[in-house]
């Protein structure tokens, strides 16, 4: 059924069965090709039929498509153009892991770090309709990635400059691992609409009565609208809410894609996806297949052997450390996993946290620790630890405090490409006031030098 598509076009001239279809064919593809190539397997798994859906709805390139994070475009780029292609995948020369606005004209804006694309989409709309252009902007962004800080400031103007933005809220309950925080809790809390529209029917029907009855039942609907519309939050920011519906379903999906285009307004449509949606493997362990290297298809284990990595020596130091020190924390922003502290959060789960997709946050949180007598160790990715440049200088370094910057993925990343190359870090921290800097070359290094920084007075 792939092979039918050669770009956005043929998709509209397809009925829901064979729709249907497709998402089982693009599911297969997807599996074979990165079982080869690796890359993220488990969140584009979840995201064939909404994607499919989106081009049934929408017109690309006229209508924008923005992908947060970019770990759910593989869908989008088989359906522009890029299915011959697909086997280069993350190789060199080859097409990107991510969106990339170099690659395609289907391509709106590149991403690659989290919580961006609402911002992007709402800018993207804000210059459609100063230069008079009625097309779409639809950005595409997980229940993980809408906790990060960005994401919500991107939410409070998007409801103020009322352009036309159709947000679609990707809920699987996960960013790379579970979801945490309070913003999380409420998207998990949301349940079926059917309720609210159902009594809010009755009640506008008894509004209709006029009189002291009338105005009862409006105060009643008033009341109600808080207790049983799971989308207040977002209809408070001025955005519309549609949901939530079912992710996988494509017949509801374009119904429900059709009615945001239709309000020509900020609107976001609520969905509930799985993760590794039709792979056994990649549902049982979605974290595990979030970004996963070469595998056997049959087995879902990884080809080649395992190796001894710095994260696997770091957070064993961690757990050695926990032991020694009560006052050693872990933090992490969202990867517990591939920060290497899994192990820590079990033997240490008071003293783990993970804050979610939130970096800034997660230095200063170190800093408010440390000036009560705790070692916190923050461990993050290189290309993360960017976007909290200002935290680090203002709230540790300038105090003197003792904190522990624990920075993976320093250097050169390879398939993923230059948004995550850890480059820049040596060169940002190195003259920040206070700050030591120290790069172990193998296992005895690395263990010594998180020693001495634990007892050091400064960051």
């Amino acid at each position: 059924m792939i092979r039918r598509i050669s770009g956005p076009d043929d998709i509209k001239k397809m009925n829901i069965e064979e729709l249907n279809e497709l998402a089982g064919s693009i599911r297969c593809h997807l599996i074979n090709t990165v079982s080869k190539t690796g890359g993220h397997l488990a969140p584009n798994l979840g995201t064939v039929e909404l994607t499919i859906a989106m081009h049934k709805v929408f017109s690309s390139p006229r209508d924008k498509m923005v992908f947060d994070v970019g770990h759910q475009c593989y869908t989008h780029k088989l359906l522009t153009g890029r299915k011959d292609r697909f086997h280069t995948l993350r190789q060199e020369d080859g097409l990107s892991g991510f969106p990339k606005r170099e690659e395609s004209e289907h391509d709106a804006f590149n991403t690659g770090h989290s919580s961006t694309s609402v911002s992007a989409s709402l800018g993207i709309a804000a210059g459609a309709k100063l230069k008079r252009d009625d097309g779409n902007v639809i950005c595409v962004i997980g229940d993980g990635a809408l906790t990060g800080g960005v994401a919500l400031e991107g939410l409070n103007q998007a409801g103020y400059l009322k352009t036309n933005l159709i947000i679609i809220l990707n809920d699987n309950e996960m960013s790379i691992a579970s979801n945490v925080g309070g913003m999380s809790e409420y998207t998990s809390r949301i349940k079926n609409t059917d309720i609210y529209q159902n009594v809010k029917k009755e009640v506008e029907a008894l509004i209709e009565a006029n009189g002291t009855c009338g105005e009862h039942a409006k105060a009643i609907k008033d009341e109600l609208k808080y207790l049983l519309n799971p989308g207040i939050v977002f209809q408070k920011l001025g955005i519309d809410y549609l949901g939530p519906i079912d992710g996988h379903n494509i017949k509801e999906l374009i119904c429900t894609l059709d009615e945001a285009k239709k309000r020509r307004k900020p609107v976001l449509v609520h969905i509930k996806t799985i993760k590794g949606k039709g792979y056994v493997f990649a549902e049982a362990n979605a974290e595990r297949f979030h970004g996963i290297s070469s595998f056997d298809i049959t087995n879902g284990q990884k080809n080649g052997t395992k190796k001894e990595t710095f994260t696997s020596i770091f957070g064993k130091q961690m757990v050695k450390m926990g032991y020694n020190d009560q006052k050693t924390i872990a933090i992490t922003a969202a990867m517990p996993s591939g920060t290497g502290l899994t192990d820590f959060a079990k033997h240490f789960p008071d003293r783990f946290f993970d804050v979610g997709i939130a970096e800034q946050h997660a230095v200063t949180f170190a800093a408010g620790l440390a000036t009560q007598g705790f070692r916190p160790v923050v461990a993050i990715y290189s290309t993360f630890l960017q976007r909290a440049y200002d935290q680090i200088i203002h709230d540790v370094a300038l105090q003197k405090l003792p904190v522990t910057f624990a920075i993976d993925r320093g250097g050169m990343v390879g398939e993923d490409g230059p948004t995550h190359h850890g480059v820049f870090d040596l060169s940002y921290l190195r003259h920040i006031p206070n700050m030591t800097v120290m790069v172990p070359r193998d296992e005895i290094e690395l263990c010594d030098m998180m020693d001495f920084a634990q007892k050091h007075d400064g960051p």
